[in-house]
């Protein structure tokens, strides 16, 4: 809402400034910078729908498991087909064999103001209503854009993916592949290991050894640094280039008041 209401604002403003352009048309010039301006206007505002979070991703852009066999969802397209069949399969055995059900999802970009956190939490409260649906679920999100995830699992599950378990998932066995070059379809793997074993009752494989490492925290970018991400500053600049042409161009050729 907020993308909106700036591109409402600027269109407003180069209307106005191109109206005191075409009452003050006084030269073949200023006629040609007239047409001109016009002419940016479509290539401007298509740049800023372009640049504004239009693929951002909502619980209710996700299928639902509720209404389809559905056990692994990638929207930002960065897991493969053959990878997401083999953990469709490898889920569904777990789920007939423990009555312990896992699911992954993989996104490209949160809504503005939204975390992985957040989303994730919204996804299992609307997935699975109650605490009776959720006790044998385990939910893994994972955002492309920042690199975050997000672990959530019910009563049942939480008794032996425990805080740290869980925790060791997220930072050591997922975030590990994705600071080594955003291996998504090896994090879910990975972590789909982990979480298969201390759900069935296994001992837990831990995760991936890991090589030294420098300026990890540099690597690795939190949501709170990235929230409206790159898509907002390029907002901002397309707005001020949209509205600042059109009126230095008008006062460039037809001259100050006084003057």
């Amino acid at each position: 809402m907020r993308y909106l209401n700036l591109l409402i604002l600027s269109l407003k403003l180069v209307k106005i400034s191109l109206r005191l352009i075409d009452m003050k048309q006084k030269t073949t010039g200023i006629i040609k910078i007239s047409h001109w301006l016009k002419r940016l206007i479509l290539p401007v505002f298509c740049c800023l729908l372009m640049a504004t979070p239009a693929m951002a991703t909502g619980v209710y852009d996700l299928n639902s498991p509720n209404t389809q066999d559905i056990w692994v969802i990638d929207q930002a397209d960065e897991i493969s087909l053959a990878n997401e069949n083999k953990l469709t399969s490898i889920f569904t055995k777990t789920a007939e064999e423990t009555g312990q059900e896992i699911r992954m999802v993989a996104i490209r970009r949160l809504d503005y103001g939204e975390t992985v956190d957040s989303l994730a939490d919204e996804i299992f409260e609307t997935w699975y209503p109650s605490p009776l649906a959720q006790a044998n679920q385990t939910l893994l999100v994972m955002d492309t854009l920042t690199n975050n995830v997000a672990l959530r699992t019910g009563a049942k599950a939480a008794e032996v993916v425990t805080p740290d378990i869980a925790e060791s998932i997220v930072k050591e066995t997922v975030g590990y592949n994705l600071r080594k070059g955003n291996k998504y379809n090896q994090a879910f793997l990975d972590a789909s290991d982990r979480l298969v074993a201390v759900l069935s009752g296994e001992p837990d494989p831990g995760p991936p050894a890991i090589e030294e490492e420098i300026q990890v925290e540099g690597t690795f970018t939190k949501a709170e640094d990235t929230d409206a991400g790159s898509a907002f500053f390029w907002v901002i600049v397309l707005l001020i280039l949209a509205t600042v042409i059109p009126m230095v161009t008008y006062f460039w050729y037809v001259g100050f008041p006084g003057n």
